[in-house]
């Protein structure tokens, strides 16, 4: 059966950062399955070389999002490759978690960096191409946290860079409307990745984040894929500005 034209990303070109393990490992295997010509990105060179056996076609390109330098040479090598890009995955980031008092100015500005200093000098290069060919689809991993606080897990920086990422989603979807390109966020709640291994490898928190969790659980990373193809798909060609929250009802409570 041939796919729905609506949700068909045969051929398209999904540049993907923080690619080498969970969230973005997960999205390059949906988009590859999908037919998609995936450009994976991350600092862990043996990660992405491991990826890209596992996913035929595909292109892998070291890259460090907090240097701008190394955002601009993955879109010329990814020009290069391909000759466009449609859709742009910013997943790559980081986090710190600890009370706000003892959170260092140096650390609250490096995750800054990294989870919105780095997104806008990577959305801005690989706008510039899609602006040219007037249309392409921008997707960045935001996080429940981007909309509530995230109280009894005190994390500043991350709370203030990601609702930071929405509003700038906001911002850029507005800004390129009439020019052919979306600009668009996803909010996950707590997945099962390196970043949150901590959280799922202590009962108590477990039991915390289940409780908390409208759902009652977790959520499994092929629960994002949906709202991933969504959003670089033309089924939501009319869609920009806007976050998506896949959170098991976390923000709706």
């Amino acid at each position: 059966m041939s796919p729905d034209p609506l949700f068909d990303l045969t051929d398209r070109v999904v540049v993907i950062t923080g690619a080498s393990s969970g969230i973005g490992a997960s999205a390059a295997r949906c988009y590859a399955e999908r037919g998609a010509r995936v450009v994976l990105a991350a600092r862990r060179k043996e990660r992405l070389d491991e990826l890209a056996a596992e996913l035929p076609g595909s292109l892998p390109v070291p890259c460090d999002v907090g240097d701008p330098a190394a955002c601009q040479d993955l879109v010329d090598r990814t020009l290069a490759e391909h000759g466009r890009i449609d859709v742009l995955v910013n997943n790559a980031g980081t986090h710190h978690i600890g009370p706000a008092e003892d959170e260092s100015v140096e650390t609250f500005r490096g995750v800054v960096d990294v989870n919105l200093n780095a997104v806008f000098a990577l959305t801005r290069a690989a706008a510039r191409p899609m602006l040219d060919a007037g249309r392409g689809s921008v997707i960045t991993v935001a996080s429940m946290f981007g909309l509530v606080g995230s109280g009894q897990v005190p994390q500043a920086s991350y709370a203030a860079s990601k609702g930071a990422v929405v509003n700038l989603t906001r911002e850029l979807g507005a800004q390129w409307a009439r020019r052919g390109v979306r600009v668009n966020a996803i909010a996950p709640a707590f997945f099962s990745t390196e970043m949150t291994t901590g959280m799922f490898s202590d009962e108590g928190a477990e039991r915390w984040m289940r409780r908390q969790t409208p759902m009652g659980r977790a959520g499994e990373l092929a629960e994002l894929h949906g709202a991933l193809v969504y959003l670089a798909a033309d089924a939501s060609s009319y869609v920009t500005g806007t976050t998506l929250s896949v959170d098991g009802g976390w923000t709706a409570v």
